[in-house]
Formats: C-alpha cells, sequence, structure tokens
C-alpha cells in the first residue's frame, strides 16, 4: 500500500531546464493551472448568463462576490475597496485549490508550504509597501503603540517587529498544516476501508462511515482555510492603512 505521504510528491510532467535550472512543469504547476481556470470558467459562466432573476449559478457567483465585498469592507474600510479584486482572486484560488485537492487522484498544491509561504510572502511585501507608500517613514509607528511608555519601546518594538515579521509563517503554515493533515488522515482511513472490507464487508463499514465524515469535514476546512487565509490578509492591510 502507497504511503500516505506519497500523494504530497512534486512530479515533472514537461521536463524544462534552462542553464542548469530545473523549471519543468510539475504536478503541482499543472493544479494550479486547473484551478485558476475553473474559478475563472464558474466566474465567467455565471456573468455571462447573468439575469435579474438569477439562477443557481449566478447566485452562488453572487454569494461569493457579497461575501468578500463584505470581508473587505468589515475589516478594511472603505479605503479596501480598490484592492477588493485582489482578495476576490486570493480567495477564489485557494478555495479552488483546496477543493480540487479532494478530487481523487489531483494534487493539493495548497499542501506545500513552498507554494502557500510565497503566497503569504507576496501578501506581507505588498501591504508592507502599501503602508510605507500611504504613512512614509510614519509607518514605522506600528511597531510602537501610541500612548505606550517610551521607557518600554526596547522592549515593546522588539516584541512587535518579530510579531509582524513573523506574519507571512503563520498566514502559510495554518494553511499549510490544515491541507497536509487533513489529506493524510483521509488517505489514512481510505487504506483502513481497503484492508477490512477486502475480506470482511462488515468491518469496513465502520472506517468507511468515518471516512465519509472526514470526507465532509475537508470540504468544510477547504472553504474555511479559505476564508482565515483571506481575512487574515484584509486585516493585515486594514493594520497598513490605519496603523493600528
Amino acid at each position: 500500500m502507497a504511503s500516505p505521504l506519497d500523494q504530497f510528491q512534486i512530479k515533472p510532467i514537461v521536463p524544462i531546464e534552462i542553464a542548469g535550472l530545473n523549471l519543468a512543469f510539475t504536478n503541482s504547476a499543472l493544479w494550479m493551472t486547473l484551478a485558476a481556470a475553473a474559478a475563472t470558467f464558474f466566474l465567467v459562466s455565471a456573468a455571462s448568463g447573468a439575469k435579474i432573476v438569477p439562477g443557481r449559478l449566478q447566485s452562488a457567483a453572487e454569494v461569493l462576490y457579497e461575501f468578500i465585498a463584505g470581508m473587505v469592507r468589515e475589516n478594511v474600510g472603505d479605503e479596501g475597496k480598490k484592492y477588493f479584486p485582489f482578495f476576490f482572486t486570493l480567495f477564489m484560488f485557494v478555495l479552488f485549490g483546496n477543493l480540487a485537492g479532494l478530487i481523487p487522484g489531483a494534487f493539493t498544491f495548497t499542501s506545500h508550504i513552498v507554494v502557500t509561504f510565497t503566497m503569504a510572502l507576496i501578501i506581507f511585501l505588498t501591504i508592507t509597501l502599501i503602508g510605507f507608500a500611504r504613512h512614509g517613514t510614519h509607518f514605522l509607528s506600528l511597531f510602537f503603540p501610541s500612548g505606550a511608555p517610551l521607557a518600554t519601546a526596547p522592549i515593546l518594538i522588539p516584541i512587535e517587529v518579530i510579531s509582524y515579521m513573523s506574519r507571512p509563517i503563520s498566514l502559510s503554515v495554518r494553511l499549510f498544516a490544515n491541507m497536509t493533515v487533513g489529506h493524510i488522515i483521509l488517505k489514512i482511513f481510505a487504506g483502513f476501508v481497503i484492508s477490512l472490507g477486502a475480506f470482511f464487508v462488515i468491518p469496513g463499514v465502520v472506517p468507511f462511515s468515518v471516512l465519509v465524515g472526514i470526507m465532509a469535514l475537508e470540504f468544510f476546512v477547504a472553504a474555511l482555510q479559505a476564508y482565515i487565509f483571506t481575512i487574515l490578509a484584509c486585516i493585515y492591510l486594514h493594520d497598513a492603512i490605519h496603523l493600528h
């Protein structure tokens, strides 16, 4: 039986090497492309057939649109409206990536720390640049709470700087860990179903029932982690804009 970790192996599909660099098109890149294409197809299909009385596809797209718009409005404020396309794209990409990974035989690219950390680092650097562009050097006041005694600066400033610099790490690890652990558990229980049910049908029913429950939970976790990833990015932008 294959190891539960085999599903996370990155395998080249189209070998590409330029100047000694391995730039192969992998299964991870393939499923990133498919997730982006699926999200685009879903939204374009919903918008192209838009009606006054929406159908199910249009209703689903509108619910997602209003959900993210409300998230940005509540956590960033009116200043966040111009950043809505970024957050909506981020949410849809992570959501479809998480859901695509639940398809048998698919590859969950959000279960790789290099992918989640790259996204988190882009968010971190972009928001930091927005903060400096908006406030200049006054942005550094974010690292020293207003009203705090000046004598506490040697303690508070390092703590705030470390907390701020750890944001891309915590943001990426949270998504990576949840998706990885969930898929490992699914693989383990799937192995129980096969090994027990192959000889005795009744003993295989118990792990199969648990597997169905875990699968349903994983759909919820896939949506929840996309929400958490996006709302934390919104909160970070709020801090950069409002400096608190």
